[in-house]
């Protein structure tokens, strides 16, 4: 907006002189103060640490994941309880009469009232394995729950980066944009100044202010994507767009990019999707051994202990009960249905190691992708330095050439086409370098969000 101001003030006092002035420049700057309500005193400033600071805090993909990493620890505790002793309360009360006990004997008793209460026990002692199988297999998928954490933390750490620059690369072309219609704005001035003097042609009045017109497009469409930018960084920090601004610029030294075979060995051992695959392949082992295990024999602890009160027509007794058994099972065939399952997670097993290999390949093609995208950028920004100055000092040229009737209004077009063409690959050259250097982080697995 002060770019603005500037450039809109320097064509006022070319044409207000004395008080004139200074009430046309109070009217323009309440009119862009009015025309741009959320630039305000209360506005947060954001910086691109700031920013991943708030994703790693609020963003809906993390939390997510942690909420992912509660449901297997969950599943952890599930698992391990198999191995723990069961035990529990149990209370009963019982009444029973049999008539035709009459007719067997007569002391044969034919009401019994019974009240007991007693704790139960059951405990696994051997299980060929199966338990032990089944806990070393949630304990991978603790494992798994951090691969899937680190794999949306690194995610939204480059969706972060790249909507922030791009916010700041919106922002850019917007000034670029502001910019070059004060240019034209004071071209046209000055063509209206030569015509007023009889050195210019009514041509060149309307040729000026033809580009006015077609310049304010452009500053209309270039506002509109730095509010469409900031809105798409807010969702993924948690904030509202209209409640924050980005602070930054886009300023990259480019450095040798990294060698894609080192880059590729990187990327294999720290992406979180390759060990979450490797994690995968671990519990898959153990699903086998559970399942094998279950038509081999098992032996169980069964015990209770307690109390009971018994009556049987005129006798009563009560006093502790107990009872403790050992049991043995060997469910030798069950219709072949654990061959059918161990059958199932081999062939799971199988498609595992296959997607782990066909990840390996997409890897090494993403790093080799990346290291020349990251090459490519940084080759094209280095060629446009220093082409803005050569664009503004030819642009400033070609207006003071006009205005002493050297240059025609065509070169004044062509130089200011110029400048306002480099300025935008520069800032486009320099947000590309950035996100493509962000990205090869990503792919290489080394990108992590701020905590």
């Amino acid at each position: 907006m002060k770019l603005v101001s500037d450039n809109i003030g320097e064509w006022l006092r070319n044409r207000c002189i004395g008080t004139t002035y200074h009430v046309a420049m109070l009217i323009i700057l309440t009119l862009l103060l009015t025309a741009h309500p959320a630039y305000t005193a209360d506005d947060r400033m954001i910086t691109i640490d700031d920013a991943l600071k708030l994703a790693a805090q609020q963003n809906k993909d993390i939390r997510m994941a942690m909420e992912y990493r509660n449901l297997v620890e969950g599943r952890y505790v599930e698992e391990r309880s198999a191995a723990l002793p069961k035990l529990g309360l149990t209370a009963t009360a019982t009444m029973s009469r049999d008539e035709t006990q009459r007719a067997m004997s007569q002391a044969i008793p034919l009401s019994r009232r019974a009240y007991g209460a007693g704790i139960t026990l059951n405990q696994p002692l051997f299980t060929w394995g199966q338990i032990s199988a089944a806990i070393r297999a949630a304990e991978i998928g603790l494992k798994t729950a951090d691969d899937k954490l680190m794999l949306y933390r690194q995610a939204v750490s480059r969706d972060v980066s790249t909507a922030f620059y791009d916010v700041l690369l919106a922002k850019e072309l917007q000034s670029i944009a502001s910019q070059n219609l004060a240019q034209k704005l004071r071209h046209l001035d000055e063509a209206q100044r030569k015509y007023a003097a009889g050195t210019a042609t009514d041509y060149d009045v309307l040729s000026a202010d033809v580009a006015v017109k077609n310049a304010r497009p452009e500053v209309i469409q270039t506002d509109n994507l730095v509010k469409i930018s900031r809105e798409r960084l807010g969702i993924l920090i948690g904030l509202e767009g209209d409640n924050f601004k980005v602070k930054g610029e886009l300023a990259a030294e480019v450095s040798p990019p990294p060698d894609a075979h080192e880059a590729t060995n990187i990327a294999i051992v720290n992406r979180p999707e390759y060990s979450e695959l490797q994690h995968q392949i671990g519990i898959q082992k153990e699903v086998i051994t559970v399942y094998q295990s279950q038509d081999k024999p098992r032996v169980d602890l069964q015990a209770s202990f307690g109390w009971q009160d018994l009556t049987m027509e005129d006798s009563h007794a009560s006093g502790q009960v107990s009872s403790g058994a050992i049991v043995f099972s060997f469910p030798f065939f069950d219709g072949l249905r654990t061959k059918g399952k161990v059958a199932q997670s081999r062939s799971e097993l199988n498609t595992l190691v296959i997607q782990a290999e066909k990840l390996k390949d997409n890897i090494r093609l993403q790093t080799v992708e990346s290291v020349n995208a990251l090459k490519e950028s940084g080759e094209i920004l280095q060629s446009l330095t220093g082409v803005v100055a050569q664009a503004e000092r030819l642009s400033d040229m070609a207006e003071k050439g006009f205005i002493y009737g050297v240059k025609t209004h065509l070169d004044v077009q062509d130089a200011q086409l110029a400048l306002k063409q480099s300025r935008g690959n520069l800032a486009k050259a320099r947000r590309d370098y950035i996100v493509a250097k962000v990205t090869l982080q990503w792919v290489m697995g080394t990108l992590e969000l701020a905590k």
